[in-house]
Parts: C-alpha cells; structure tokens; sequence
C-alpha cells in the first residue's frame, strides 16, 4: 500500500488526502492548527462559497494569478463536478448572484463536518497540532517528513499549506520556507483580495459608507489599468468592498513598482455626461432658492457631499440659483472622477488570498507534481496561483487537490 502524507488541512488537502485514499493509499493528514479546515470556515462570510458556476473558460478568467495553469486540473474536475462531489457528501448546494455556489445551509461548518466524515470513513489519519518542520528527500525523491522531531517514512508528499494570508488559519507561509529548501524558486509574495488604504483626510469622515451600482477606475501614472462596476465600502484607513477586492491585486503589484497607485470613483456610471448635467439642472430646480449643500440630498448621501463640493470647489453656503455653469460642470466632473490617491495595502495578514508562491513552471500542471523533487506535489495557495472573490479560488483549490490525490496515490 502506497504511504502519502498530506501537509495542510485546507481545501486543497482534505481534497488531496480524499482521492488519495479512494485509490487505495494510506493517508496521513498532518495539521499543525488545533482543528483542519480553519481558513474554509471563513470563506463567505462564514457560508463557504464552494465554487462558481461558470464554465472553464471563464473560470480561468477569474484567477489572473496562473488560471492557465489550471486548464488540466479543472478539465478533470470542473465546478460541476465539485456540486457533483458535495452533493454526494449529503451538502446540498444552491446557486446565487454572479454564479456563487453556496450550500444550502450556509453553514462552511457542515462543508467541514462532511469532509471530515469521508476522511474518516476512507481511514484517512488527521493528525491535528502536527507542524511539518521538514520535508525529507534523497536524491531529489520523497522519502518522508520531520513533525515533532520525529521522522514519517513516506512514498509520496503533498504540500497544501496555504499562503501567507490569515496566518490565525494556520496559512503562515510555512509551505514557502519548506519548498524552497528542497529548490522550489518562490515568486513575489503579495497580499491579493486587500483592502486599500489611502492618503486622503476626508475617508475618516466616510467610515462606514457604502456605496453601490458606482464604477472605479484604478490608475497607474493617471493610465487607466483596470475598471470594476458594483459596491464598495469607505473604512477609517481607505477603502474596501467586492470591487476595490477585485482591483487590489494589480494595485499591490504596482505599488511594489513605486507607482503613483489612484482610484477614480464614477458616483454616478448609468449617465452620460449630458444627462447628469440634466438631473444636476432638475435638482437645482426643485432646490433653487437653497444652499447648495443642501440641494444635493437626492443625489448623493449626506456624508459625501460636503466632500464633493469641497473637490468641485464650490463654497457649500452658495444658494444654487447662483451657480455658473463652469462650477456646474466641475460638480459634475467630481460625481464623475472622485479620486482617491492609494498609499499601500492592508497588511497580507488580513488578504483572503496570497498572490505570489512556489513558480507553476516548476509543478506539472497535470498531475501538480513537482519537476525539482519526485513525488512531492504541490497544490493550494502554497502555488503561485490566485483568483478573484466569488468561489473561483476554492475551485482552484479542489481541482489541484483532486489531480495531486490520484496522481500521488498511484
């Protein structure tokens, strides 16, 4: 019988300890946390966002960190297969906005309770409280691993300990250090999937804000890089929210170039420039005999607008029949290009993903073998590879999980 050891109990290695059983292996799960599965308890908010309905091609889309890397992997197990697999583990499964699968119960602890009974029922040993320190090879091939000084002989490896984000989850950029003694090359560690802070004075009177249906613009050297179109949220240190997720990955690799890093905020993107200044001139009308900040409630919310206007430099105090048309259209230019300068992100610590890791060209995209040591595998966010929010790094995660457990085990 074939000895694997998995390193990490995410997803990606719960998946991997799971088809490594199924062909018949004998599996030992080492975790150093208390409990596997911390991080998948998370994900969602709590729900577990298993993975995202969309086809394989669009789910390449979504990981700009590698997605094509994972063509061979999602072929074997696509997110039809992974609703397929959860289904068979009594999780039922339900679609919701943008394609996001969650289960039923929106519970990411019953996700975990069933993974943990098909280990069990397979004989897969969890070993919880178990840092690997070492990962052991001669002549370039697995011979085993070192936890708690003591030495596990094995045929086979598979390094699923997650990046270097939530390191309360256990993802504290072990795997990295491990993979790197035995020769693996690790590329630029970035926190992806960041919150974003900014220079600007006025985002400690927006804290809290949230803002929805908006467009942003993320600039490098006032060119615009990328454009993301939903919600975002206004924090004490800058800003957060699905869209400003989405942009952080590029902005933390620009900002690592000493880019000048900017958001232009778009308030109001359904409009063309014409027809707000038609709505700008109806409101002006219903208001006209007022202050101008008080004139602008159905446009913008209150904490906003004094920001605006401060921008457009307009005085507040201004009745609106006394406005030009040349300070009309500066109003209308900040509702349409608010921009916010960004300075950094949030530490990586508090990223929901790693960009950054073990270099794909190292790892056999077929099976997640290692092309440096024999028999190691590699899968997760310990590699190179990330995606956007809305289940696609889960399925990155299952779908590598998956290839390394059979290959592994044969």
């Amino acid at each position: 019988m074939k000895k694997v050891i998995v390193i990490g109990g995410g997803a990606s290695g719960i998946m991997a300890a799971i088809r490594a059983a199924e062909n018949g292996a004998q599996v030992i799960l080492f975790e150093k946390m208390p409990q596997i599965g911390r991080k998948l308890r998370i994900t969602g908010k709590g729900r577990c966002n298993l993975t995202n309905r969309a086809d394989i091609e669009e789910i390449i889309k979504n990981i700009p960190g590698n997605g094509k890397f994972l063509y061979s992997a999602l072929n074997n197990f696509s997110s039809e297969d992974t609703v397929n697999f959860f289904e068979s583990l009594g999780v039922a499964t339900k679609i919701e906005r943008g394609g996001r699968i969650f289960p039923v119960s929106d519970d990411a602890g019953e996700v975990i309770e069933a993974l943990t009974k098909k280990m069990a029922i397979l004989g897969v040993e969890v070993r919880n409280n178990s840092p690997v320190t070492e990962i052991l090879a001669k002549n370039k091939k697995i011979v085993g691993v070192l936890v708690n000084g003591k030495i596990f002989e094995c045929d086979a490896v598979i390094l699923a300990t997650g990046g270097a984000s939530y390191p309360a989850t256990g993802s504290s950029g072990d795997g990295f250090r491990l993979a790197k003694r035995l020769g693996h090359t690790i590329t630029e560690i970035l926190p992806a999937l960041v919150p974003l802070e900014v220079e600007d004075d006025f985002i400690k009177q927006l804290q809290g804000l949230s803002l929805k249906n908006i467009s942003v613009k993320l600039l490098s050297d006032e060119k615009k890089v990328a454009e993301q179109f939903g919600e975002m949220l206004f924090t004490h240190f800058g800003v957060s929210g699905p869209i400003i997720l989405t942009l952080s990955r590029q902005a933390a690799r620009l900002l690592a170039e000493k880019k000048l890093v900017e958001l232009e905020i778009n308030l109001k993107p359904a409009l063309k420039p014409e027809q707000l200044d038609a709505r700008i001139l109806r409101d002006f009308e219903k208001f006209k005999r007022k202050a101008i900040k008080n004139a602008l409630n159905d446009l913008l919310p209150a904490k906003l607008i004094p920001i605006v206007l401060d921008r457009a430099f307009l005085d507040e105090n201004k009745k609106v029949d006394e406005i030009t048309l040349a300070e009309r259209r500066r109003l209308a230019e900040i509702l349409q290009g608010l921009t916010l300068t960004v300075t950094k992100t949030r530490p990586i610590e508090e990223a929901i993903v790693t960009s950054g890791g073990i270099s794909v060209k190292e790892i056999d995209p077929r099976s997640m073998e290692s092309k440096i040591v024999k028999n190691l595998y590699i899968v997760g966010e310990v590699a190179d590879v990330d995606g956007f929010t809305g289940g696609f790094n889960l399925q990155a995660a299952w779908a590598m999980g998956n290839s390394a457990g059979k290959f592994a085990s044969k």
